[in-house]
């Protein structure tokens, strides 16, 4: 009895350790495809998980850092959603490939389209989007994305909260990009214009290097063939000959 109670007792235990774990987890949260180098550009993934059992997501706003804005970003497209991207003036002219930038992007803003009963992201389900952004900044170890969530019964979560040092992760967290340290090449255009001259280049030897390879194995294949032909006829006349003796 005392055990059934206490295995009853851990069980809920358990699972209300999962619940909660669940529930913490389901936030905003943006992640690079591959890294995030300071100083370079990356595409990143906004996750948006739907937390509601009886309403869809049906907007999502994604408001950029001003300490230090973004002059490059491109959304990819998304199936059933409308994208919209919104650019202000910027105080301190940004310098982006030997130009001066005098705006950046402020905020991106996705709509769902399509049947209202269909449309959106449904209960029980997520939805990335994806973003090209650049050129990502070099004094800085992370950017912090303020995004809003709307759901179809007008409901309306704010992940807005940044995270201080030292303390538990905040109720609405805001999504925080983690940026690594610069690579070689990642400095600005003239560094990436050079590395991808100098893969061009390696490419292009490569296919020289494979093609001069493969027109060498297609010459020695031929003519060990046409000696294995020339070989065969012989075997067989001498056969042919062998066989005229005999009867002979």
């Amino acid at each position: 009895m005392n055990v059934s109670r206490i295995a009853l007792v851990g069980g809920i235990a358990a699972s209300t350790v999962l619940i909660l774990a669940g529930t913490a987890s389901a936030h905003v949260s943006v992640q690079p495809q591959g890294e995030a180098a300071k100083g370079g550009y990356a595409t990143v993934n906004f996750k948006v998980p739907n937390e509601r059992d009886d309403a869809s997501t049906t907007k999502v706003e994604v408001n950029f850092p001003t300490d230090h804005p973004l002059a490059s970003v491109m959304p990819q497209a998304v199936p059933g959603w409308d994208i919209e991207v919104a650019k202000s003036k910027l105080a301190k002219p940004l310098e982006m490939h030997g130009q001066k930038i005098n705006e950046a992007v402020s905020k991106v803003t996705w709509t769902a389209t399509g049947d209202k009963d269909a449309r959106g992201i449904r209960p029980g389900s997520f939805q990335q989007f994806p973003l090209s952004i650049g050129q990502l900044p070099e004094d800085t170890d992370q950017l912090v994305f303020k995004a809003i969530q709307t759901y179809d019964n007008k409901e309306v979560v704010r992940w807005i909260e940044e995270q201080k040092d030292g303390a538990d992760e905040p109720e609405s967290p805001a999504p925080v990009l983690k940026l690594t340290a610069a690579t070689a090449g990642e400095h600005g255009a003239g560094a990436d214009d050079k590395s991808g001259a100098d893969a061009a280049a390696k490419a292009a030897d490569k296919q020289t290097t494979a093609a001069s390879d493969e027109s060498s194995s297609d010459t020695t294949a031929r003519v060990l063939g046409i000696v294995g032909i020339v070989i065969g006829i012989a075997g067989v006349a001498f056969g042919m000959l062998a066989g005229r003796r005999r009867t002979a």
